[in-house]
């Protein structure tokens, strides 16, 4: 097997104080940079601006370069009080919202995005609608892997619920 050594320096990773040592790179950053230089690391995310979760998990896992985010909810602010909005579209978009913005707080976006599993409550009913809202979210021809779940309840009752899987993209090519 043949081994390759990486060399880091202090202004590849965003230092500004070239005698930083590197790791002050990884505690500094808001997503963490350690994950693009060593992929075994599992990072447990929660991110601000998100809404709080419904039980005791993080929003996202990542592990290897895969980000697993957890199920969001439509909550249109961060308490669990918040309210959702009226119906099924509506619901898929700030569901939509709220994933974007835990890609986001981990450094993605909806481009990284390979696998989606999506719950519905109401699925004959709901499931066009709700289509027709998420197609939005993913250019054509380059849609995520897709599962979509009838089930006979969510968590506050929401009509809707989807989590999902990003890769990372490579960050160090040797």
């Amino acid at each position: 097997m043949r081994s390759t050594s990486i060399s880091i320096r202090a202004k590849d990773v965003g230092l500004t104080d070239p005698r930083a040592p590197v790791s002050d790179a990884f505690t500094s950053a808001s997503y963490s940079m350690r994950s693009r230089f060593n992929m075994a690391t599992t990072l447990f995310h929660m991110i601000p601006g998100a809404p709080d979760p419904v039980a005791p998990f993080s929003h996202a896992v990542e592990s290897d370069g895969w980000v697993f985010v957890t199920g969001q909810m439509p909550f249109s602010g961060q308490g669990l009080d918040s309210s959702y909005p009226d119906g099924i579209d509506a619901q898929t978009r700030q569901v939509m919202t709220n994933l974007a913005t835990v890609l986001g707080g981990c450094g993605l976006g909806l481009e990284h995005v390979v696998q989606v599993r999506v719950y519905l409550t109401q699925f004959a009913r709901d499931y066009e609608a709700m289509n027709t809202a998420y197609a939005s979210y993913f250019a054509p021809g380059k849609r995520p892997a897709r599962t979509c779940i009838g089930v006979t309840g969510l968590a506050k009752d929401a009509l809707v619920e989807i989590d999902l899987v990003a890769r990372r993209p490579t960050a160090v090519t040797v």
